[in-house]
């Protein structure tokens, strides 16, 4: 039966109508990891569509990850790996969304500290300078994904502390108050202090994955970040967009 389409979707490249059609029918959890999707046929049945459009939605969304494809045999819903983006700014609870599973958030600390030198620094500011503070647990199913702790500057979030974030994280907040005019990344591949392994409820000898972030808002640092993955339960990717010589261009994507 071939779709009925909205004007908003008729709107769109044929394309990224059965990415849409797919994709959704992933994060609402019918199709699961294993499930083999229809036919490149039928779903040229069901959209009206050509096979060249069906194919290339199929190929992109194996490129990136979300279909596997067995030769003679079908395409497949992938199990697709936690990740998290390195060239833009995520919220994880929109990421753990997507996969059509349950973020939750765990609050440890939230105040309001005095900066030491080193941490002034980052903020291109003097010693004894007030911050907010957070160290928040992130959690996928209630698994344990990213330990967040984070610094703040009142000038950007005056109302930082009387938040909830329970049901906003800190990302979604901050991002709703200014846009990021720039972001650095610093990653590391360390081992986890006691108290990290026992909040990430990880195993001895683990490894973990951090993410060093800061992000500038109005000429001025707004935020410093630094999030803790498990190794075994998150991968980071990034996918830049480059020129000819192999130099990034003006554009990213993930």
């Amino acid at each position: 039966m071939t779709e009925t389409l909205t004007e908003d979707r008729a709107a769109q490249p044929l394309y990224q109508r059965i990415k849409d059609h797919i994709l959704g029918r992933i994060a609402s959890g019918a199709w699961a990891p294993g499930h083999k999707i229809p036919s490149e046929n039928q779903l040229v049945a069901d959209f009206g569509i050509s096979r060249m459009t069906v194919n290339r939605a199929i190929r992109e969304l194996a490129n990136d990850g979300y279909l596997s494809r067995v030769a003679g045999v079908g395409t497949f819903v992938a199990d697709l790996p936690r990740q998290t983006s390195m060239i833009e700014i995520m919220n994880i609870a929109d990421e753990i969304a997507a996969r059509g599973h349950e973020h939750s958030c765990k609050v440890i600390s939230l105040r309001e500290v005095t900066a030491q030198p080193e941490l002034a620094a980052r903020f291109e500011g003097e010693a004894g300078m007030a911050l907010y503070h957070i160290v928040a647990i992130h959690a996928e199913d209630g698994t344990p994904v990213q330990l967040e702790e984070r610094f703040v500057s009142p000038a950007l979030a005056p109302d930082f502390l009387a938040q909830d974030f329970t049901s906003r994280t800190p990302t979604a907040y901050l991002l709703s108050l200014a846009a990021v005019e720039q972001l650095e990344h610093i990653v590391q591949a360390v081992m986890p202090a006691p108290g990290q392994r026992n909040l990430l409820q990880m195993e001895e000898g683990e490894p973990c994955l951090v993410v060093h972030r800061r992000s500038w808002s109005y000429g001025a640092v707004a935020s410093t970040a630094t999030l803790t993955y498990p190794a075994s339960r998150y991968e980071l990717k990034a996918r830049f967009m480059t020129n000819e010589k192999g130099r990034l261009g003006g554009e990213t994507a993930v």
